[in-house]
């Protein structure tokens, strides 16, 4: 099973190659841009697990120059031209906080800052939520993308099969959260990957808890690029685990609603590594800890809880909209796959499709596959390098006509031996997507 997961796209090499192109990425969209805006990819493209096509691009785009901070902690130290908002914790739900403003520099705050204060009843002012994303949404309008409706703090929008959510946030400093997340008892992060989260710090998400009615004004805290940290370190048992999970809740729960997403199955696999001896996590226990992994779904559907990883009083169920006739249903069919074992991976269509393509298929198939996605990871970044200031691409660059080349030549191989083997697809743009899905 850990030598399929491989051939699909999950090993070490492919994730290590996917989190330098991403971050490759970052790095030269935020050299083109002022210091206002900093962008840092992160979720599944971050982590390394998901191929091009294979799920949206988590963009999160921090508004530089304001940071929020915990109450009691000094803003001395900070930029004397940075507007600060304190986190406002305590009328919230776990988590979530209002933004209260500390200090204002005049002409220095952003428009998108500006837009979305407001005073309330005893004259203090505050930070909006909801319209700190609606002065976003307004400032971010391209023709050539398709915009999709708001999705939590998130804004949807899409090119083509290309699917990105945009987060805006804010940077904060909550060092008394961070130090209770740091100071557990646990086998795993070990201490080197403990000191490294915490000094990343956290953010701000403009959305507020779903069971608030004053949720239009609460944002929720968040460890993105700790996270990604975290789940880097993981080893390539706990990944194939995560992987596995996700897949489950995709293709066999299929929630409509959210009710369940990839980050609860996330949160589990934290958990899991957290409370248990890393040398347990190997390849002849993968079936062990995915049982697992899914008695701690079953029990987080059944009693609608489950701590969220890095503030632990925060439900990630909480609110999920969950009725009582789905949740039995999901709750027996976990059951079920618990009883079955390995024959479980039967109900996962591309853990199936591979099983019975493998190995002469799979292994050339495979190997296809993986130099087109590096070699679109490449053309990306590529492309940045050699735009000019107005957006214009210099086409004739010789490492990108050689990529291009050599991306023709692959979809060519690989629609030449479809036809070979009975398949009748011949538009290559189609077999070029259907590669990177």
């Amino acid at each position: 099973m850990c030598t399929l997961m491989n051939f699909l796209g999950y090993g070490p090499p492919i994730r290590q190659a996917r989190r330098d192109a991403y971050r490759e990425r970052d790095r030269l969209m935020n050299a083109r841009w002022t210091s206002i805006i900093t962008m840092i990819t992160t979720g599944s493209k971050a982590e390394g697990l998901t191929g091009f096509y294979e799920s949206d691009v988590d963009t999160m785009y921090v508004v530089e120059g304001i940071m929020c901070l915990e109450n009691g902690v000094d803003s001395d130290k900070l930029p004397r031209e940075t507007t600060v908002f304190t986190l406002n914790t305590g009328v919230c739900y776990h988590g979530h906080s209002r933004l209260n403003l500390r200090e204002l520099y005049g002409d220095i705050i952003p428009s998108i800052i500006r837009d979305a204060l407001c005073k309330d009843e005893n004259g203090g002012v505050f930070l909006s939520s909801a319209l700190f994303v609606d002065a976003a949404n307004d400032r971010t309008s391209v023709p050539t993308e398709m915009r999709h409706e708001r999705a939590g703090p998130s804004l949807p929008i899409s090119t083509g099969p290309f699917h990105t959510d945009n987060v805006f946030s804010l940077r904060c400093h909550c060092p008394v959260i961070l130090s209770r997340w740091a100071e557990r008892t646990r086998h795993w992060p070990p201490p080197d990957i403990v000191r490294k989260v915490v000094t990343m710090g956290s953010f701000v998400t403009p959305v507020g808890f779903k069971g608030s009615e004053y949720q239009h004004v609460e944002w929720r805290i968040c460890f993105n690029t700790g996270e990604n940290e975290l789940m880097s370190s993981l080893n390539n048992t706990q990944v194939y685990i995560y992987v596995l999970l996700k897949l489950v809740v995709k293709d066999v729960l299929k929630p409509v609603k959210k009710e369940i997403t990839s980050y609860t199955v996330k949160n589990i696999v934290l958990w899991l590594a957290e409370n248990n001896p890393q040398a347990q996590f190997n390849e002849s226990s993968l079936f062990y800890w995915l049982r697992e992994g899914l008695e701690k779904l079953r029990t987080a559907i059944l009693k609608i809880e489950l701590p969220y990883f890095m503030i632990p009083e925060r439900n990630l169920m909480a609110a999920c909209g969950l009725d009582e006739g789905q949740k039995c249903t999901w709750v027996n069919t976990i059951t079920d796959m618990m009883n079955e074992v390995s024959n479980t991976l039967l109900r996962l269509p591309r853990i199936r499709k591979a099983i019975i393509s493998h190995p002469e298929p799979l292994v050339w198939y495979n190997k296809k596959r993986v130099e087109m996605e590096l070699l679109l990871l490449k053309l990306i970044n590529r492309r940045r390098q050699c735009m000019d200031m107005n957006g214009v691409v210099n086409m004739s660059d010789p490492m990108l006509q050689a990529i291009n080349s050599r991306i023709a030549d692959l979809v060519i191989e690989v629609h030449t031996r479809m036809n070979m083997e009975g398949s009748r697809l011949n538009v290559l743009i189609e077999i070029l997507n259907m590669m990177l899905m």
